[in-house]
């Protein structure tokens, strides 16, 4: 499998803007540090077991759900209980609207703990998400490569480093023709939060 990056490489496929949008910079630094810091230390991080080869197993990364009062989200044959808005995040999430046009109910966060943690090959395609779902994802903290991949051809794997304080739009068809992942990775890694607000039927 050959590895090419996005946007900012000679050899780069340049995904179309319907599936796409990449913001480097949409938190300023201290601001992106700042939640980074608040959400380490208060989310209720937990970790979940997942079946995977008729074993069960515990994801190696800890979530958090935050999100609309009185709601409990089914996904992916999971039921979560999520907790209510933080002032912090539901003020992002507004302005993720605001700045986008999309609208969100919930949040889920991940923490990456150091280079053993990672999320597999997947697609958000749960029907709670809708046919054509658009996830907002915000980074903090150390910088990992989100890698993509052809659905139904895995010869080639786009890396996007997704930066402190970054915001990616997925969109369109994205989920239903793309697998994407975070790796383990072979050098040390600092902790990294990835939080993506999700409009939940």
């Amino acid at each position: 499998m050959s590895q090419l990056s996005l946007f900012n490489s000679e050899e780069f496929y340049r995904f179309p803007s319907e599936l796409l949008e990449y913001t480097e910079h949409f938190l300023a630094e201290n601001e992106a540090s700042e939640l980074e810091e608040l959400l380490m230390h208060t989310a209720p991080w937990k970790q979940r077991t997942q079946k995977m080869y008729d074993k069960m197993v515990l994801t190696p990364r800890l979530t958090a759900w935050y999100g609309d009062d009185d709601k409990k989200y089914q996904l992916d044959g999971h039921q979560f209980n999520v907790n209510p808005w933080l002032p912090e995040l539901l003020e992002l999430k507004e302005r993720i609207e605001k700045s986008t046009g999309y609208r969100f109910n919930s949040v889920l966060l991940n923490l990456y703990r150091d280079k053993n943690d990672s999320v597999a090959w997947h697609r958000d395609k749960e029907s709670e998400l809708g046919n054509r779902p658009v996830i907002a994802s915000i980074s903090l903290g150390q910088v990992r490569s989100f890698d993509f991949r052809k659905f139904d051809d895995h010869s080639n794997k786009y890396s996007l480093p997704l930066q402190h304080g970054s915001l990616l739009i997925m969109k369109g068809d994205l989920q239903m023709n793309w697998e994407h992942r975070i790796a383990k990775s072979s050098r040390p890694m600092k902790p990294r939060i990835n939080m993506t607000f999700r409009l939940v039927k």
